[in-house]
């Protein structure tokens, strides 16, 4: 039998503030499509059913799981991942700052979702209780550091006036971060090309 090929659409977004285009079928999930169209690859993919919160990115300003999203779903909305959390001019946030300083990462796999589920629950909760921090982390699975050190980043972050300068805390760090995802090589891949042994 023939196979009929997928009518492709193509998706304009605002990702981490730049002006984004791209092709993908109606089935893509924007985990997908941000990776391998956008080339934003601090989006990462864990068990592709939303419970690891590894993929998690921020449209409109909240917290979504990207691996449960289709891209067509986020046509003319402000995206943003990992990639896009300094402010301009500063190589991390006060929230990444903060993970660095307290050791709240070992693999880094699961690192960029929960970055970007605690900058929306730090909005909506400036001033948040070690419980409320952890309820907030029970939406995340992390194999490496049981999470002690993490609750202790995000408490100190809250605790950061918004407006303070994440810039003086890495310095004479020889931290260096590179830019916000602008562009990226258009990679052409298949649901079916994705690693299923993994």
């Amino acid at each position: 039998m023939k196979k009929l090929p997928h009518a492709l659409h193509t998706i304009a977004l605002r990702l981490n503030g730049i002006e984004r285009t791209g092709e993908c079928e109606p089935r893509t999930l924007l985990s997908d499509f941000l990776r391998y169209r956008l080339g934003a690859t601090g989006v990462h993919v864990g068990c592709e059913h939303g419970v690891c919160g590894a993929c998690t990115v921020s449209i409109d300003g909240i917290a979504q799981r990207s691996c449960l999203t289709l891209a067509v779903t986020t046509e003319g909305r402000d995206v943003r991942t990992v990639e896009g959390l300094a402010r301009t001019g500063s190589p991390l946030s006060a929230l990444q700052v903060s993970f660095r300083r307290h050791h709240a990462l070992q693999c880094g796999f699961c690192t960029p979702g929960i970055l970007m589920s605690c900058t929306d629950f730090l909005a909506r909760v400036p001033d948040p209780s070690e419980s409320q921090v952890r309820e907030m982390l029970s939406g995340h699975l992390c194999r490496c550091t049981g999470y002690t050190n993490i609750v202790t980043a995000i408490l100190e972050a809250a605790a950061i006036p918004e407006t303070a300068p994440a810039a003086e805390a890495t310095a004479g760090s020889g931290v260096t971060t590179g830019p916000a995802v602008a562009a990226g090589p258009e990679i052409t891949m298949r649901r079916s090309d994705t690693p299923t042994d993994v």
